[in-house]
């Protein structure tokens, strides 16, 4: 899936719309990528932390340390806490994981300067039938209320045309988690059901300068009726 990552207040609601969608996957996950964008400390590839466990109000979520050390013997991440300290992409999926699936493991990644394929690369090396995937990215930033959901129409129609080449830092935060995803989720035929398209002036109000959030589900999908 992808899912927004401000604060709950902005983009709870549709956040929620993409995770409410598992509550009847409650048995099919043992654990849960989730990658998004380092939002303050500059580096290259992909970063894992070093530690057991991200914590939340909620309790401790447990962190897949066998599936890092495969990333990192393999050479798709590196041991880095330092982006991870200040970042909030990973840690505001939690609550709605644990919501829904309790004490699920997970594989916190942050990218930096990096290529879609690399991240395409890291996600195909974990992506089985038993992991969820989330990526974590806001859209636009900071537009007039109407340039901006004309902007993040756009995007959300080259999310949904695989489009990944068209999707930039300006289009998402998340970019090129949403472009890795992009291209191995088109190599495995797999489908995009968009499930939530606003920006923070439908849930604050204030639509001067806003900032998009979508949601989406990507895999097998059942058709919708």
């Amino acid at each position: 899936m992808i899912a927004p990552h401000a604060g709950y207040v902005y983009s709870g609601a549709i956040a929620a719309e993409a995770f409410g969608c598992l509550r009847d996957s409650l048995h099919r996950f043992r654990r849960a990528v989730v990658i998004g964008p380092s939002h303050y400390v500059r580096f290259t590839g992909l970063a894992a932390p070093s530690q057991g466990a991200f914590a939340t109000p909620m309790g401790l979520v447990p962190i897949d340390r066998e599936a890092i050390e495969a990333l990192v013997s393999e050479g798709l991440a590196a041991i880095d806490d330092a982006p991870h300290g200040p970042d909030h992409a990973v840690e505001v999926e939690l609550p709605f994981l644990q919501a829904v699936f309790g004490a699920m493991a997970i594989v916190p990644l942050l990218f930096g300067e990096t290529s879609a394929a690399h991240v395409a690369n890291a996600i195909r090396r974990l992506w089985d039938d038993d992991t969820l995937l989330v990526v974590s990215s806001d859209l636009s930033h900071y537009e007039p209320y109407d340039l901006a959901t004309a902007h993040d129409t756009r995007t959300a129609t080259a999310i949904e045309g695989f489009d990944q080449a068209a999707i930039g830092p300006f289009e998402a935060c998340g970019h090129m988690a949403i472009r890795g995803m992009l291209l191995e989720a088109q190599d495995r035929g797999y489908s995009i059901e968009r499930l939530d398209l606003r920006n923070s002036g439908d849930t604050s109000g204030d639509r001067q300068r806003v900032v998009g959030y979508g949601a989406w589900a990507i895999g097998q999908l059942e058709p919708s009726n």
